[in-house]
This record gives C-alpha cells, sequence and structure tokens, in this order.
C-alpha cells in the first residue's frame, strides 16, 4: 500500500443504508488435488464469535457484520488458508485446501533446539508474553498446554514457541472459550520483543445472570481505551470525544512529541472512500493519550512509573499506511508496531472484532 500524499483528489460518497446488514459469506471447501468435499472444516472470521462448520456436501455459509475480517478455513491434515473478506456482495467461494507435507514438519523438529522440559522452564514466561500479566490474565487459564513444543536458540538468542493442536484457552474474566491456532510465538530476548501470529475463534461463556453482569461490565472496561476502540473512533471521526489525544514524534528532537491538533489532516489521513475503508498514515512514532482512565496499578509497577499517572500512553510505529474498517479491522497488520500501554494487553485484554459495548 502506497504512503499518503499531502495532495490528493477529495471526493465523499454517501453510503447506502444497506451498508449496514449483514452479509452473507457461501462456499465449498475441497480437497485441493482429488476434489473431495470435506466435511466438518472449520470456517471462521478470525478474532471473532463467528464460524462454522461445513457439511457433507463441503459446503458453508456465515453471516457476518458490516466491516472487514480475515476468514480462516483449516482442516486436520490440510494447510489453513487464509484470505481478506471485506462488506460487500462476496461471490460463492470454491476453496481447496493442500494436504501438509508430514515429511517437512519431522525435518523441523529433528534440526530444531527443542526444550525437552519446556512447559516447566518458559510455561510461565511464554504465559506472561502471550496471554498477558494484567488482572484479566490472572484469570484466563491455558486448559492443554501439553500441546506446545518449546526451542531455544543460543545463537540467536531467541524462543519459539509451537502448537501441535489449536489451544484452548478461558478466559474467565471477559466470558470468552477462545480457541487459538497458533502459528508461533517469538521472544527477542536481545531487544526484549515478542511477536506471535495465529487464528482465533471466540465463544460465550454460558453463565448466570451475576456472571453475564460481571462480564458486560469487564467487556466494557476493556474496549474503551484499547486500540479496537481507538481504530472504531478513528474511522467514526471522534476521536477528540472519546477522549484520545495524539502526538508525533518532532522529528529534530527525539525527546519532543507535538500534539496533532487535526488528527484527520490530509497528510496523515485518507477519508472513507467507495471501499468503505479510512487510510491513516505517520511518518514518526506516535504517543496515542487515552485521557478518560488510569492506567492499572499493575502497568505502572511494572514499568517503573508514577502512582499518580492519570491517562494511559501507548506509542505506535507505522511501517507503512495502514486501512481501517467500520468494526476496527486492520490491515496491513504487521506495520503496526505497538509499545507502551497497549502492548501490557495480550490475549486475555483482546475482545473480537464482532463486540459491541453495551453502554
Amino acid at each position: 500500500m502506497q504512503k499518503l500524499c499531502s495532495l490528493f483528489f477529495l471526493f465523499i460518497v454517501l453510503i447506502p443504508n444497506s451498508i449496514h446488514a449483514q452479509f452473507n459469506i457461501t462456499g465449498l471447501v475441497l480437497d485441493s488435488s482429488t476434489r473431495e468435499p470435506l466435511q466438518g472444516a472449520s470456517v471462521f472470521a478470525q478474532n471473532t464469535t463467528l464460524g462454522t462448520v461445513t457439511n457433507k456436501q463441503g459446503e458453508f455459509s456465515l453471516a457476518l457484520k458490516p466491516g472487514g475480517y480475515d476468514l480462516v478455513i483449516s482442516y486436520t491434515g490440510y494447510q489453513t488458508q487464509q484470505m481478506r473478506m471485506e462488506t460487500g456482495n462476496v461471490s460463492r467461494l470454491d476453496i481447496l485446501l493442500v494436504k501438509q507435507d508430514k515429511s517437512m514438519g519431522e525435518v523441523v523438529i529433528r534440526t530444531s533446539n527443542e526444550v525437552a522440559d519446556g512447559w516447566n522452564k518458559y510455561g510461565e514466561f511464554f504465559f506472561k508474553n502471550f496471554i498477558g500479566a494484567t488482572p484479566n490474565a490472572r484469570e484466563t487459564v491455558l486448559l492443554n498446554p501439553e500441546v506446545l513444543k518449546f526451542y531455544f536458540s543460543k545463537r540467536q538468542n531467541k524462543l519459539k514457541v509451537l502448537a501441535l493442536e489449536p489451544l484452548r484457552i478461558d478466559n474467565k474474566a471477559l466470558g470468552y472459550h477462545l480457541n487459538y491456532q497458533l502459528d508461533s510465538f517469538v521472544y527477542y530476548y536481545n531487544s526484549d520483543i515478542n511477536s506471535y501470529r495465529g487464528y482465533c475463534l471466540y465463544s460465550e461463556m454460558e453463565g448466570n445472570d451475576s456472571l453475564n453482569r460481571i462480564w458486560s461490565k469487564n467487556r466494557v472496561n476493556a474496549y474503551y481505551g484499547s486500540r479496537l476502540h481507538f481504530l472504531r473512533s478513528y474511522y467514526d471521526s471522534t476521536l477528540t470525544e472519546e477522549g484520545y489525544i495524539i502526538s508525533i514524534l518532532d522529528s529534530l528532537d527525539a525527546a519532543k512529541f507535538n500534539i496533532i491538533k487535526d488528527p484527520y489532516d490530509t497528510n496523515y489521513y485518507l477519508p472513507i472512500d467507495t471501499t468503505m475503508e479510512i487510510e491513516i498514515w505517520f511518518p514518526n512514532k506516535l504517543n496515542v493519550t487515552y485521557a478518560k482512565k488510569k492506567p492499572e496499578p499493575e502497568y505502572l509497577k511494572k514499568y517503573n512509573l508514577p502512582k499518580n499517572l492519570v491517562v494511559q500512553v501507548s506509542y505506535v510505529d507505522f511501517k507503512d499506511a495502514i486501512a481501517i474498517r467500520e468494526n476496527g479491522y486492520y490491515y496491513d497488520q504487521k506495520d503496526w508496531l505497538t509499545q507502551g500501554y497497549w502492548s501490557w494487553k495480550n490475549l486475555a485484554d483482546q475482545l473480537p472484532y464482532d463486540y459491541v459495548p453495551d453502554y
């Protein structure tokens, strides 16, 4: 994607009412070699509660709310496929899944530096950097840690974690079951940076009225001030009303951030167009302050910050421009790098793209 230009031809389009309705995705999942239908293949929108499985004929139908999604198609013994979906008319999909080459996986295992007692040695560290170390993380449980494989490279001083099966996670703070297909988790000790990628399907826990009220309150608390909230606010042009202040690093002073008075300045922002998405780009590091909530005491303690800090501060580096859709989905996600408060919030504090706050 090309970076934003300061000069461009601006036009306004009217959004039809139909855009606010659900849109359906239908398709067929087949073996790429035999063209036989694959019954029971999983089809879901990444990081949502929206998913289904194929029938005997390999067919599926999935209703999605307005916005953008990564559609994930998986089946045991086959390579997982991922494709970007957007609001609008989508043709019927014919998806051909390719069988996995088992020999390649065996070569990786034989030639890697697997840690025999990996969970005992690195389990707690992995949990804190993947699921989190927040109050919500303390109420989150990894149900099948035995499927994890840990590999340590002395030469690169990095830890890599793979999973033989999807991770089953219960977030008892937010009331979600998570089925997370972990592709890989990597932690670089020299730079104290970690990255992970995978595919997550949420499902709601069942609870009594009291639990449902607690989950609803906790979800609202997790939402406001989150990256998801910020991206939706940018899309809706409500950043100021929602409590966000954006500053950009001074080009001549690495210790100074200058407040951006107009975040919708065309140097940084392209408005909604016929693709129903906005695009943002910042040439220097961004300081994002959320002024309506204090950071948790655990966060202040971890980073040795003043106890009287009354705002949440995150930092974002853009490798390239990103496009944002109305549900808070954005791409390419690799072009967004986070530090500060948002980087402290891992899986236990994340909400699905189809979440809408009660108030």
